[in-house]
């Protein structure tokens, strides 16, 4: 009878998917693993390696809270993959700009009334 190692973990992942809701720049990121800490979800996991981006393991139950990007201290290391249907944009008569569901900035209030 062959016996593990008692600090070797295995990690399943979900079957794969076309989703990838978390995408590293692994330029920028550092592998501090915060993004993990506060993941509400649990999809990351940290990396073997260390300095290494964290992997994600279960991408189908990201809810798309940014919280991962929000806490990340490198500048451009997280990004947030939103689904199709979340990169409708629209456009503000008034200025003439674009917006979409998501966006880091939130719009200011539309003073205007509806009509």
């Amino acid at each position: 009878m062959n016996r593990k190692k008692a600090d070797e973990i295995h990690v399943f992942p979900n079957l794969p998917s076309p989703t990838r809701p978390v995408v590293f720049n692994p330029n920028n990121c550092t592998g501090c693993n915060k993004c993990v800490n506060v993941c509400i979800m649990d999809i990351l996991i940290p990396n073997p390696e260390k300095g290494k981006p964290p992997l994600v393991v279960f991408p189908d139950e990201c809810w798309y809270d940014a919280c991962c990007e929000l806490h990340c201290p490198e500048t451009d290391a997280i990004r947030l993959n939103y689904p199709l249907m979340w990169k409708v944009p629209w456009k503000r008569k008034e200025t003439g700009e674009y917006h979409w569901v998501g966006e880091r900035k939130p719009l200011p209030p539309n003073p205007k009334p509806p009509a």
